[in-house]
């Protein structure tokens, strides 16, 4: 029985290896070719009288028949072998050697030989049969539901019934296989249900059944069949495998994860299963979990694009574009139609800061997605990160032309237009951003510092008040609008905002230093002064920082030119300007370490790490 060999959006696929089929199938077609064997030698054919059949040619077909029921193919084929070239007339030689070709999985040979009895004998069912399940095997579908309609007809003539089940089990299945392969899934189900009641207790059928009721996602009933399967055969990995993803497809993740370790378990060598668990994982927010799981399917299959991708895009989620960047450059050379794949590399190469290499996937994606808002904003991040202005904003137009009711793409114009100082065309953009998101604090707080260029105080403080109030923990918003209030005169407001931002941010100097003033309006002369002095001292940290910063970066630069004594005496003069900076520490540890001085090194090397300890 086929086992699905994979799955596309929670729709398990019915194509699978090539079926063997079993021993005593053969057995009964060849006691039956054997039986008309003899009668071939009296009977008339078309061309003219029946060769006499010789003792040769008898002992053969024996030899052949008692080869074939002891497994031993390769005898049973030089035996058929013989009568083909004794008694080329005869159909019963060329059927039988082509049913053994079949089991020995030699399909164009075993069809020639088929379609050479059925040439001898038309109606003979038996050769039109398997001909009819060797094409199935070799994907020529269209050909194979040609001879299982017509072997249909003759049987249901014969018998007078038009019942589907008219037809042995396996000739309904892969009947069923061809008619799904050519996309007449209704069609195939009903051909699948006519096997299954046939032979209600074969597993892999209820399998089959369930797979074709999932690509219909006809779910309950996909389970129902995947579970009966299950019951058959409790050990059965596929049914296992498409049981964990009927019940993800129905949310039912936690079960869905349980089948899914089971069927792991079961067949430990198959890529698909830890494919389709990472799925799992991933739609129940266990990325750590669903990453795993496709490293381990990559392990077992490198040639997995599937699994290569949904790696990448959990790898995406968690925040390592940088890890995904080289996974989804390996799917889209193998898959160059994959658009989704494609979307999702220009976005890494977006978020990684390399729009340059993003800006032909991006524009792909707009082509083939005309219609979607996510590929016309981020075709135009692209272009605004490659300060190409004037096409970002034609693109986020073409977007709102499609989509005029889309926030976002509002939104990123207003601020395409604001970067190109155009506040008239800007502030409409972001006003009607805000009207269709009234809970996002970004239009609001855009809209502030514009009406603060244009003058329009009263406008500024009202949206810079609504940004806070909608996003509280901004300590820059909360500076910013302290700034405003005291351009305003409103001195207590003016106080209780900048309070905020050193309350979030207590080491910025700008804030103690516009308090300061706000305090020496209001007349509170000695509070504006703490405030001034310790805005002071802020200042001068930053001050120091920032030349420890420069005599730091400076060092580093000396020292890998080797000169290893002037990097040292900048690596000192950074310490000198700010003791706490710990990359200064780290630098001149690795100078004194190139000098020879150890235990210097080690002493440094401590501070830096020291200082670098997260504070409690």
């Amino acid at each position: 029985m086929p086992i699905p060999s994979g799955h596309v959006r929670g729709r398990i696929r019915t194509a699978g290896p090539l079926r063997t089929y079993s021993t005593r199938i053969l057995f009964v077609l060849l006691l039956g070719l054997g039986a008309d064997l003899g009668s071939a030698a009296q009977s008339p054919s078309s061309s003219g009288a029946q060769p006499s059949i010789n003792e040769e040619v008898r002992a053969a077909y024996s030899a052949g028949t008692a080869a074939a029921a002891k497994n031993d193919f390769k005898t049973a084929e030089m035996q058929f072998e013989k009568v083909v070239r004794l008694a080329p007339q005869i159909e019963e030689g060329h059927s039988a050697l082509g049913t053994i070709l079949m089991r020995l999985g030699e399909f164009p040979r075993a069809i020639k030989e088929l379609e050479k009895a059925i040439e001898l004998k038309p109606a003979d069912i038996s050769p039109r049969i398997n001909l009819g399940l060797a094409y199935e095997q070799i994907g020529a579908n269209k050909k194979a539901i040609v001879l299982f309609k017509g072997v249909e007809a003759t049987v249901q003539a014969k018998t007078g019934s038009d019942a589907p089940s008219a037809l042995p089990s396996y000739v309904l299945e892969a009947y069923a296989r061809s008619l799904a392969a050519t996309g007449q899934i209704n069609a195939a189900t009903a051909k699948m249900k006519a096997a299954v009641a046939a032979t209600p207790q074969n597993a892999e059928l209820h399998d089959a059944l369930g797979s074709l009721d999932a690509q219909q996602e006809s779910w309950p009933s996909a389970v129902s069949e995947f579970r009966e399967a299950i019951r058959l055969k409790p050990e059965f990995a596929a049914a296992h495998l498409h049981l964990g993803v009927a019940l993800a497809a129905q949310q039912q993740t936690p079960t869905a994860i349980a089948e899914l370790k089971l069927a792991s378990q079961l067949a430990p060598a198959n890529a698909l299963v830890p494919t389709e668990l990472g799925k799992a994982y991933a739609a129940n927010n266990q990325d750590d979990q669903a990453i795993g799981a496709f490293r381990h399917a990559i392990e077992l299959d490198a040639t997995s694009t599937e699994a290569k991708y949904q790696l990448a895009r959990a790898l995406q989620r968690t925040g390592h574009d940088a890890d995904a960047i080289p996974l989804l450059r390996q799917v889209v050379k193998a898959e160059p139609k994959n658009a989704d794949a494609g979307a999702s590399l220009g976005l890494a190469l977006l978020l990684g800061g390399n729009a340059k290499d993003a800006i032909p996937f991006l524009e792909r994606t707009l082509k083939e997605k005309p219609g979607d808002p996510t590929a016309h904003e981020n075709l135009a991040a692209a272009y605004m990160q490659m300060n190409q202005g004037d096409e970002a904003i034609q693109v986020l137009n073409s977007g709102l032309k499609s989509d005029p009711q889309s926030f976002q793409l509002h939104y990123n114009l207003g601020l395409a237009l604001k970067l190109k100082d155009d506040n008239a065309g800007a502030i409409p953009e972001l006003e009607a951003a805000a009207k269709l998101n009234p809970s996002a604090h970004e239009p609001h707080y855009t809209l502030g510092i514009l009406y603060m260029q244009d003058g329009r105080y009263e406008d500024a403080a009202r949206e810079l008040s609504l940004a806070m109030k909608l996003h509280p923990q901004d300590a820059n918003g909360w500076a910013t609008l302290g700034s405003l209030f005291r351009k305003m005169g409103k001195l207590p407001e003016a106080a209780d905002a900048l309070r905020e931002a050193i309350r979030q941010m207590p080491d910025q100097p700008d804030s103690h230093l516009t308090l300061a003033m706000v305090l020496q309006q209001q007349g509170y002369t000695a509070e504006a002064a703490a405030e001034r002095e310790k805005g002071a001292e802020l200042e001068r940290v930053v001050m120091n920082r920032q030349r420890a910063t420069v005599s730091t970066n400076t060092g580093n630069a000396l020292l890998g030119k080797g000169q290893i004594a002037d990097a040292i005496e900048h690596f000192q003069e950074a310490l000198s300007d700010d003791p706490g900076y710990a990359e200064a520490h780290r630098g001149l540890a690795n100078a004194l370490e190139r000098q020879g001085k150890k235990v210097e090194a080690a002493v440094e090397r401590q501070k830096a790490d020291e200082l670098e300890k997260p504070q409690p």
